[in-house]
């Protein structure tokens, strides 16, 4: 399998642990600098940005897996994405010397769903905490969330209320899931629709303070 392309951004001076951003469908790599930007403005923070494996025909961009159905990834490409984000995760972790336990993983959209899948899937190392803006928890075949082990992992949810493209549903059912299993779940809903608002920044920027 090739090695996933990526953009990086170094924190000033010691770092105080990795953020690994992934990028919504039809994106690249680039797309979520600015957004690393505003919720480490002081680069305490060692930034890397991967760049999803997959191209679809008819659709631009790169993609983490081909969609199914609402939150529901076609198999063989979920299973070609997750294999790569998962290895792609090992070799920054070796690579920068920063562990899993000093990583938060963060998405957008389709990006919020591998982080979901990456840090709970079953046999992964267990990170830092998760931050998930406007995503869902995936749902396929062969994976499944592993819950029993990620007992009190902080995890942030932000989605907008008026979101057509994921409706707010699909936030309540993965609040409810992960706060059942014990999870530490910080939730923020907001009016808007399938976007990262100010706000949901600002909430960003004080999770990470407290995770990291």
């Amino acid at each position: 399998m090739r090695e996933l392309s990526y953009a990086e951004r170094p924190a000033i001076g010691e770092s105080d642990g990795l953020l690994i951003l992934h990028h919504s469908r039809g994106s690249d790599e680039r797309a979520l600098l600015e957004l690393g930007a505003a919720l480490d403005r002081v680069h305490r923070l060692h930034l890397v940005m991967p760049r999803a494996p997959l191209t679809l025909d008819g659709l631009d961009g790169h993609h983490w897996f081909a969609v199914r159905e609402v939150g529901q990834p076609e198999w063989d490409s979920f299973q070609e994405g997750y294999t790569a984000l998962c290895q792609f995760h090992d070799q920054t972790w070796e690579r920068t010397g920063i562990a899993p336990d000093r990583t938060v993983l963060a998405g957008f959209s389709m990006g919020a769903a591998m982080s979901y899948a990456t840090g709970l899937g079953r046999g992964r190392p267990r990170p830092a905490g998760i931050a998930a803006f406007s995503g869902v928890i995936p749902r396929v075949a062969d994976w499944e969330p592993e819950l029993e082990a990620r007992e009190g992992l902080p995890v942030l949810i932000t989605h907008g209320r008026t979101d057509r493209l994921l409706e707010i549903e699909l936030a309540h059912r993965a609040r409810m899931l992960l706060e059942q299993a014990g999870l530490a779940v910080s939730y923020h809903e907001s009016a808007g629709g399938h976007e990262i608002d100010e706000r949901a920044i600002g909430r960003g920027i004080q999770w990470l303070a407290e995770v990291l």
